[in-house]
C-alpha cells in the first residue's frame, strides 16, 4: 500500500485563517515563558505589518519582534512558537508573490527578521541561502 503524498500547505489560506492577535494569561510554563506571565498570540497580519515598516536593508532579531509587538500589545511576552509559524506564513506569501512576478518593493520584507542562519530560513520552500540574496538585494536597493 503506498503512502499518502501529503497536500502542499496553501500559505495564503493560512495567513487568512489565523484568530486575531491576543493575550493570554499562562497558567503553566510554556516556550520559556513562566506560568503567571501575560503572552502575546499575534497574527500573520500583524507580523507583516511590523515586518513592512522595517527601513530597508535593515533586520531585526526575533527576539526584538517579539518584544516590541508583546509591549504594544500590553503583554509580557510574546508566543516563539506562534511566532515563527506566523514568519513562515508570511515568508511563503511572499515568496509566492515573488514568483508570480511582483518586485521586491511589492512583497512583504520577511528577510529583515529571518536571518539565512534562523530555523525559520532552514524550513523555507527557497531556502537560507536565496533569503541571504534577498537581503543582499535589498541592500542594493536601499544604496541605490
Amino acid at each position: 500500500m503506498a503512502g499518502k503524498t501529503k497536500k502542499p500547505t496553501d500559505w495564503r489560506k493560512r495567513f487568512g485563517a489565523a484568530k486575531a492577535p491576543h493575550v493570554v494569561m499562562l497558567h503553566a510554563d510554556f516556550a520559556g515563558v513562566k506560568a503567571g506571565n501575560t503572552m502575546l498570540i499575534s497574527s500573520p497580519g500583524e507580523i507583516a505589518n511590523y515586518l513592512s515598516r522595517i527601513p530597508k536593508a535593515e533586520t531585526r532579531t526575533m527576539d526584538r519582534l517579539r518584544n516590541e509587538l508583546a509591549r504594544k500589545a500590553g503583554a509580557n511576552a510574546m508566543c516563539p512558537v506562534t511566532t515563527a509559524i506566523y514568519l513562515r506564513v508570511v515568508a511563503e506569501v511572499a515568496l509566492a508573490d515573488l514568483a508570480g512576478g511582483k518586485r521586491l518593493e511589492e512583497v512583504v520584507p520577511f528577510w529583515r527578521v529571518v536571518l539565512p542562519d534562523s530555523k525559520v530560513a532552514q524550513k523555507l520552500s527557497c531556502g537560507p541561502d536565496h533569503v541571504a540574496h534577498l537581503i543582499a538585494l535589498d541592500g542594493a536597493a536601499a544604496a541605490g
